[in-house]
């Protein structure tokens, strides 16, 4: 299974199969090549936690898709939406554009080559609406702080543990970045190991000029665009990766990262089901039907850290101790 040197190693931890894993065998988590998917998993546990990376969606993908009361979850370009100084026939118009634009994004019959240009639509029209007027930052913040607590179960939890391994997280948002950012800020995970690539408003004489570029929208989310970003120069030597996002367009988030060997990929689905399931199982190494949680990112990467103490008992048992008492709130040890 792994290089020489490591095989004592995995002789005494033992090769993980998808049965033991109690996140994956719950009847809302679709696999549907077990072999392959398992495989993946053991080459993560056994890279460590020097060779990962994570790259997340983030509404409806660090965001919960639904609540446990059903009110709905706004996406952060509906947190910009919602702030009251913007003018009158902003919100009429932005919610004409997303009634027109939404259905054709999450459209499991439309090809993605078609579904490109309309995304293009949307977002061009959507930042000559956001042009032309004085704005105020902190309205964002107000708006954004009622929905911190709207993040998926257990997503402090995951990102406690990140930042623990310093294993870079990328959020990488085809939405509103100044929402994204002030959600994760005010909800206390935004770690320095965590950086946000999406849309930022843009001003011009101290007005809104719409958003910078490059656009970033659903099927463009790829570490392609990122040459020459911070980010990339930090990762790219990390070739295990695992992403999750909610869209079809979100699984090639990992694109042209260079020598990415082993990409896990974690679909949310929650809506047009049965519609969408097939595509989804071809696109996504995991499927999540409906889950609110991040349980299952979690159990591999508390897998990821149980193989780590392994293997560098006496490096972690100070770092370890040490991270424990923080996280005693949260009940992380629990929790993986």
């Amino acid at each position: 299974m792994g290089c020489n040197d490591e095989q004592s190693v995995d002789d005494r931890t033992g090769y993980v199969r998808l049965q033991d894993i109690p996140a994956l065998n719950q009847s809302h988590c679709r696999i549907r090549e077990p072999a392959v998917v398992e495989n993946k998993i053991n080459e993560l546990i056994n890279g460590g936690p020097e060779r990962m990376q994570v790259v997340s969606d983030f509404d409806y993908t660090i965001t919960k898709q639904r609540t446990d009361d059903g009110t709905a979850v706004p996406s952060s370009f509906g947190i910009f939406n919602a702030c009251k100084s913007l003018p009158d026939n902003f919100k009429a118009e932005t919610d004409k554009l997303y009634h027109k634009y939404r259905p054709i994004e999450i459209d499991p019959h439309m090809p993605i080559d078609e579904k490109v240009n309309y995304m293009v639509e949307w977002w061009t029209k959507s930042g000559a609406l956001a042009s032309g007027f004085a704005f105020d930052e902190s309205e964002i913040d107000q708006m954004a702080g009622k929905f911190k607590h709207a993040l998926r179960d257990r997503t402090h939890e995951l990102f406690l543990l990140l930042q623990r391994f310093q294993i870079p997280v990328l959020v990488f948002s085809a939405g509103l970045g100044n929402s994204v950012v002030s959600v994760l800020r005010q909800a206390n995970i935004m770690h320095t190991n965590v950086k946000v690539v999406s849309n930022f408003l843009k001003y011009r004489n101290g007005m809104l000029d719409g958003f910078q570029m490059p656009m970033i929208h659903t099927f463009n989310k790829n570490e392609t665009v990122l040459d020459g970003h911070e980010y990339y120069e930090l990762v790219h030597t990390r070739d295990h990766i695992i992403v999750m996002g909610d869209s079809l367009g979100d699984a090639g988030m990992a694109d042209g990262v260079p020598s990415s060997s082993h990409i896990l990929k974690i679909g949310f689905l929650f809506e047009h089901v049965e519609a969408n399931m097939e595509k989804y199982m071809n696109t996504f190494d995991i499927v999540l039907v409906d889950d609110q949680t991040m349980d299952v990112p979690l159990a591999l990467l508390g897998l990821i850290e149980r193989r780590h103490q392994l293997r560098h008992p006496h490096e972690n048992i100070a770092a370890t101790a040490a991270a424990n008492v923080a996280a005693a709130p949260n009940q992380l040890s629990a929790a993986i």
